[in-house]
């Protein structure tokens, strides 16, 4: 009930106000039924644009550390989250992220629109990066047709290190529903599961005209840190 509120009156109204959101192909988004929604992860502000356009309620997959973050940021963080239906995702392991996709077929088997972002963590430097395997034993699993997305935007109004994004027009892109029933009973093949993570990336890739990069986003951003603190140029413009 209260995702309802946030979205039609506490912010929603806002967030369309201020950054006044250009929606392409909002059609491909199935009115009813169970569907995966996958997207790239340019910005924090993701997890409420994209929502805001949607008709539908989504449930996302969201970090678990939005729901554990220390001072009063954390507790609001975490507050909003839980009120707004959103499901923690601990990333440490393989067990985690197990668990991370039951709780996913769990939305799906209820027949609602689910939120991935297959990147697994936001991109440091706006470019799209290797998607894991979770969303494509999801979608093989439930048998459900994924629509691919593109936030537009996002990463130049609110790159890493920036607390309040700026105001300026974003675009949403949807794309057509994916269909992998010809994979049907393979959700357990590793050679299947990547091919469908990478069939779901090469079109979010093709809606945002991202420049791409074979390695996990996670992986990429660990060596950075490793070789010491180093600004993103994005995040001074």
């Amino acid at each position: 009930m209260f995702y309802y509120v946030l979205k039609y009156v506490l912010i929603g109204p806002l967030l369309k106000l201020l950054f006044r959101p250009r929606v392409e192909g909002l059609e491909h988004v199935p009115e009813e039924g169970a569907a995966i929604v996958a997207g790239n992860h340019l910005s924090f502000s993701d997890h409420f644009l994209m929502p805001v356009v949607l008709s539908r309620r989504i449930t996302f997959l969201a970090k678990q550390e939005y729901f554990t973050g220390p001072g009063l940021k954390g507790r609001l963080t975490a507050a909003f989250f839980r009120s707004a239906g959103q499901i923690p995702v601990d990333r440490s392991g393989k067990e985690a992220g197990q668990a991370a996709i039951r709780e996913g077929l769990g939305v799906l088997a209820k027949d609602e629109l689910l939120g991935i972002y297959p990147e697994g963590t936001r991109s440091h430097d706006g470019r799209l990066y290797k998607g894991k395997v979770g969303v494509a034993v999801m979608a093989l699993t439930a048998g459900v047709k994924v629509v691919p997305c593109a936030m537009l935007g996002t990463f130049e109004i609110q790159p890493p290190g920036r607390v309040l994004p700026r105001i300026r027009r974003v675009t949403i892109r949807f794309g057509e529903p994916l269909d992998f029933s010809r994979y049907a009973g393979m959700a357990g093949e590793k050679a299947a599961v990547r091919a469908v993570t990478d069939e779901i990336m090469y079109a979010i890739m093709s809606l945002s005209g991202q420049e791409y990069v074979d390695e996990y986003a996670a992986k990429v951003k660990a060596a950075e840190t490793a070789r010491g603190p180093e600004k993103f140029p994005e995040a001074e413009r």
